[in-house]
């Protein structure tokens, strides 16, 4: 009964306009107030809930893509995918999906990617004759390739959440975005060919060496971070405060365009976006406590083993509440609530908790992307000035490939789990 007051008062609240952690936070002190426990508890779990080092590397990872964004990386991502595929049918929306290929490697962020990459992409695509429909919606799909190729914020999150391996995590959404890009790049041969959009010249071959120097310290940035992981020469958090030195150093050394006013510019994104999130973090702390003491997760999982028989039962069934939830509520608090309590019945029904956790992040990527509340729609939206209603019903047959990925993952835990299995 307590729980459900808790539910509809923060749905109202979230309804009305007030942000998701704000909601959550102000639920749960009532709660708090009234239970007896009283709020300085409440703002002990709070600070509690923030101090975490693995958590550390979230804003590094934001301010990494910052930088990178603001200097001039992402144009020579887009220049060298442009030589690679843009001699394809619908070349632009290959060299699109590529460049969110090579820009996840360094981001980690769909949000990060629809807003660096989506201007220029949009601007090019639109200026070739490509509608903007198409050009809107292949944006907002390819950002979400971000999150599932090291490095990945969400995958940072889960690993926090769930106290599974950030590195291995890493790993395990390799094949999953490769196999994501792959499908996505299909989809845009076939409508391109529909349309008949536009074939550019084939890059000579010096255009393509030119192309590949010019990308090529961009391009090492998960080497840096794979490697240096998995060499134990930093942890995960650590791998994030080298990426944002390693960002400095190559658009000082390489780029040359940070200035100073675009590390604050960058600094300041990065201090405004992180405040977000921490915010949703403290909420979801303190929401944590009360589900505990409401011995929320023992009910899930008891009900969940009542009513489905299998593994595959249980992860079609986590993959169809994800869905749902993820067209309404945002992807974060979903990651931050749920995640605790389904790994526990993942672990009752044997499922490797890596697999568990690239099917979740998959599925939260994909949450992006549904309407109404797709964050990348709007994003997208905002950057390429397309009416968000006509880009929420474009985006619809762009969640097939996905979906088909998705169901391969889920299927074949190999898929996720293959890469990390070589550390043993």
């Amino acid at each position: 009964m307590i729980l459900s007051l808790i539910t509809l008062v923060w749905l109202l609240l979230v309804f009305v306009g007030v942000p998701i952690g704000v909601a959550m936070i102000f639920v749960s002190m009532g709660y708090f107030y009234y239970s007896g426990i009283g709020l300085s508890f409440a703002v002990q779990r709070m600070v509690d809930g923030l101090n975490s080092f693995p958590l550390l590397a979230v804003p590094l990872f934001i301010l990494a893509a910052a930088i990178l964004n603001s200097g001039g990386v992402t144009n020579q991502l887009f220049g060298f995918a442009r030589s690679l595929v843009g001699h394809l049918r619908g070349g632009l929306g290959h060299v699109n999906v590529l460049a969110s290929l090579f820009f996840s490697g360094m981001s980690g962020s769909a949000i990060a990617d629809a807003a660096g990459l989506g201007k220029m992409e949009i601007k090019a695509m639109r200026d070739a004759g490509y509608d903007d429909d198409f050009s809107g919606s292949v944006t907002a799909a390819s950002s979400m390739i971000g999150p599932l190729v090291p490095p990945s914020i969400t995958m940072v999150l889960y690993g926090v959440a769930s106290n599974t391996s950030i590195g291995r995590l890493f790993l395990g959404g390799v094949v999953p975005g490769f196999l994501c890009a792959a499908t996505l790049m299909v989809m845009v041969y076939v409508l391109a060919r529909r349309r008949n959009y536009p074939v550019e010249p084939r890059a000579t071959l010096k255009e393509l060496f030119g192309g590949f120097v010019r990308s090529f310290p961009a391009l090492l940035t998960p080497v840096v971070i794979i490697g240096g992981i998995f060499s134990g020469m930093f942890s995960p958090t650590e791998a994030a405060a080298m990426t944002v030195a390693y960002a400095i150093l190559i658009d000082l050394v390489f780029y040359r365009q940070l200035t100073w006013r675009r590390l604050w510019d960058s600094l300041y994104e990065t201090a405004s976006t992180s405040a977000s999130i921490a915010i949703i973090i403290a909420g979801v702390s303190m929401i944590g406590v009360i589900l505990a003491r409401e011995q929320a997760p023992q009910q899930v999982a008891a009900l969940f083993l009542d009513l489905v028989e299998s593994p595959v039962a249980f992860l079609l069934t986590v993959n169809l509440l994800i869905f749902v939830l993820g067209a309404f509520i945002e992807s974060l608090a979903i990651l931050l609530i749920l995640v605790p309590m389904l790994v526990q019945v993942a672990t009752g029904y044997g499922i490797d908790p890596i697999h568990f956790g690239i099917i979740v992040v998959f599925n939260l990527m994909i949450s992006t992307l549904t309407p109404p509340m797709g964050v990348a729609l709007f994003v997208v939206a905002k950057v390429g000035d397309i009416p968000y209603h006509r880009l929420a019903v474009a985006i619809l047959p762009w969640l097939v490939p996905p979906l088909v990925v998705l169901a391969l993952v889920t299927f074949i835990p190999q898929l996720s789990t293959a890469l990390p299995s070589l550390l043993d």
